[in-house]
């Protein structure tokens, strides 16, 4: 991956790192705006909207912040290793967004989130166009 593409993939792990942020200020009572916000947006939260006072709520948005820009990050420092293994690691890491996504989708559905799947498809999206526009999942490597 070249490029444009390899620009590409580069600014969606740090969207992802961004996003992984975002949630992780959910953590702070100071800093839970945007992550009521975002709440908000995806599903129907009632008169009295996101309350992350709720026992382990708050626990819950900071870790999942914190494994979120721990992804990102993972996917950014090993995306030279990626583009140098070739299309298997291309494959490895496209079957892991996928099965993120399913899990994801499926658990946003039963949990009343199901907007949730907006965001999921636009950042799948995101990630799939530079992969199958470069030809990755083709390639033996460099």
């Amino acid at each position: 991956m070249q490029g444009l593409w390899k620009t590409w993939m580069t600014l969606w792990c740090w969207a992802v790192i961004l996003f992984g942020i975002i949630l992780a200020a959910g953590g702070l009572p100071e800093a839970d705006g945007a992550v009521g916000f975002l709440y908000g947006l995806l599903g129907n939260l009632g008169a009295d909207g996101l309350r992350l006072d709720a026992p382990g709520l708050r626990f819950s948005v900071a870790l999942m912040g914190a494994v979120t820009i721990g992804w990102g990050l993972t996917i950014l420092f090993l995306l030279p290793a990626i583009h140098a293994a070739g299309a298997p690691a291309w494959r490895g890491l496209t079957a892991a967004l996928v099965i993120w996504y399913v899990i994801d989708g499926v658990l946003s559905v039963a949990t009343g989130f199901a907007l949730n799947i907006l965001p999921n498809t636009a950042l799948a999206i995101a990630y799939l166009v530079p992969v199958l526009a470069s030809g990755a999942l083709r390639a033996t490597g460099r």
